[in-house]
């Protein structure tokens, strides 16, 4: 592998969060002030996705006190703690600029109808557990017995419904009477 390769592949997260232009998020990003750390939060809808690996990044945008405010993101960036996902917004563009000329309601995607909010990940880097090297002792004129397999047995439990029987009454009809056409 290349060493530029092998590098950026470090600094990949695990997992990612699926991120589609028009969906509306939720950031928390970690802010360093002097020598205290903590965590904000910025909410607003996905304007842009672009790049790809260790570049990838997003824009969101928010309106702030009447003001739009937008910031960009990088998607593997160790300052980016996670992305939730708020609304699934419908959009059938890549970048959505024209919501910085929109005020108000006319400034947010369309609902996708249906849509289930669900914090998608997309696995980026297998966690790959190393099993213990295995030192083999001296070899025995001891023949190999083979490893025992386990075979369970599927338990069957049986259920059983009971019905009580309640005396049904009878509805007495009563006669209708033909109304005479005049």
């Amino acid at each position: 592998m290349d060493i530029i390769k092998s590098i950026e592949h470090e600094q990949l997260k695990n997992k990612i969060p699926e991120l589609k232009v028009g969906n509306t998020v939720r950031v928390h990003v970690r802010i360093k002030e002097g020598n205290k750390e903590r965590i904000q939060v910025f909410e607003g809808i996905i304007i842009k996705v672009q790049g790809g690996g260790v570049n990838q990044s997003f824009t969101v945008r928010k309106i702030s006190y009447g003001v739009g405010v937008e910031k960009t993101f990088l998607v593997h960036s160790p300052l980016v703690e996670k992305v939730e996902l708020v609304r699934v917004g419908k959009a059938r563009r890549a970048r959505l600029f024209y919501l910085r000329d929109r005020l108000g309601k006319a400034a947010k995607t369309k609902e996708q109808v249906g849509a289930r909010i669900e914090n998608r990940e997309i696995t980026i880097k297998e966690d790959l557990v190393e099993e213990p090297a295995v030192e083999e002792a001296p070899v025995e004129s001891a023949p190999e017995e083979a490893p025992a397999v386990e075979t369970a047995e599927p338990t069957v439990q049986e259920t059983v419904d009971t019905v009580k029987e309640e005396p049904v009454e009878t509805v007495k009809e009563e006669p209708v009477k033909e109304e005479k056409a005049e």
